[in-house]
């Protein structure tokens, strides 16, 4: 699914960047934010020499032209999260970007700036990874939505950037999609600090019992069920298998579905997820 924004033509003069093999940057220690709770942990950087930076794991989410011959990528980093970079003249036909930029492909990347727009100096295919293809392809921009939608720009996300890397390893290998979806559903909201505990219910923290009924306030986390409640119920046993990831019972696909799809409905404010609607009307993920 691609989302495109075409601005108006301007002309670019900015010679074709070179791409060229940069060091794999490390991972920093962890730091602490203070979000909205659940409180998520929000990481440190690794330090930057005048605004550049090289050598970052990156995978490309989507872009869209910027004036005559440039793009605007937007990508997600294992280190700075989410960043929108200026990709100078890798429209024009011989631009070496053009078979680089590609979503679903590992990527060392390089940029400088300190603003939100920033500038790309390099990218380099890593290789390693399957192709996604026809159904796990369309999973795949259902992943890269979900992350432009509900994650802010600059903030660090490298567990969940691992967890991006092992889903899309997952669905290249047809591993079962509903079950990849949800597990990677449920660490994008853990990772942004608004999924509850699962386990325990709110207010009383009393433990989820598998045999009663609740619905999970998106705001607070589990509680008792009532008759007259419009969110999903579902039993605890779902509630307890999402949290162990253990989806080989069926009722706990079905009801998990329907959990996640309530909880991301309220994360998103109402905003549409144009490939969750096609995934819904082709597979009723």
């Amino acid at each position: 699914m691609s989302m495109s924004t075409t601005t108006p033509a301007q002309p670019d003069t900015a010679p074709a960047l070179l791409v060229t093999p940069v060091p794999v940057a490390s991972t920093p220690p962890a730091t602490l934010s203070a979000p909205a709770a659940p409180v998520a942990p929000r990481r440190s950087r690794p330090p930057q020499r005048d605004g550049k930076v090289t050598g970052q794991p990156a995978f490309v989410l989507h872009s869209y032209p910027h004036k005559e011959t440039s793009l605007i990528v937007d990508v997600f980093t294992r280190d700075y999260g989410r960043i929108a970079l200026v990709a100078k003249g890798a429209k024009r036909p011989h631009s070496q970007l053009r078979g680089v930029l590609q979503t679903f492909q590992p990527l060392q990347a390089g940029w400088t700036g300190k603003s939100e727009l920033r500038i790309l100096t390099g990218a380099e295919w890593v290789g390693g990874m399957l192709p996604l293809e026809k159904t796990a392809l369309l999973c795949g921009f259902y992943l890269n939505e979900l992350l432009v939608k509900l994650l802010a720009r600059d903030d660090a996300h490298p567990v969940l950037f691992d967890h991006y890397v092992a889903t899309l390893n997952q669905l290249a290998h047809n591993e079962p999609a509903p079950i990849v979806l949800r597990k990677f559903e449920r660490a994008l909201l853990k990772e942004t600090g608004v999924a509850a505990d699962l386990t325990r219910c709110t207010g009383t923290r009393q433990a989820v019992e598998t045999g009663q009924v609740y619905v999970v306030d998106p705001e607070r986390g589990p509680r008792p069920a009532r008759a007259s409640d419009a969110w999903p119920k579902i039993t605890g046993k779902t509630l307890l298998d999402m949290e162990s990831e253990d989806y080989g019972d069926a009722a706990t696909q079905a009801q998990s579905k329907l959990l996640m799809r309530f909880l991301l409905a309220h994360q998103l404010g109402g905003a549409t997820l144009n490939t969750r609607q096609i995934l819904i009307d082709l597979m009723q993920l």
